[in-house]
């Protein structure tokens, strides 16, 4: 069970990683464009996130320093 738990490991880090706010996103998106079947969707899905966690990391820098 040991080699199912660490395989389980791998995925979860790689998938979430640092941050989970982007996996959110990402399966959030993923979800609404099987739900309205439009490929469009994804993209910008994508480019929201993207800014999202930029923006994110900018102010943790700024205020950090």
């Amino acid at each position: 069970m040991s080699r199912v738990a660490a395989f389980g490991r791998f995925w979860w880090d790689f998938v979430v990683g640092d941050d989970w706010v982007a996996a959110a996103g990402i399966a959030a998106g993923l979800a609404l464009t099987a739900l309205l079947s439009a490929w469009w969707v994804l993209p910008f899905v994508v480019a929201l996130v993207l800014a999202v966690t930029l923006l994110r990391a900018i102010r943790s820098s700024s205020s950090s320093s």
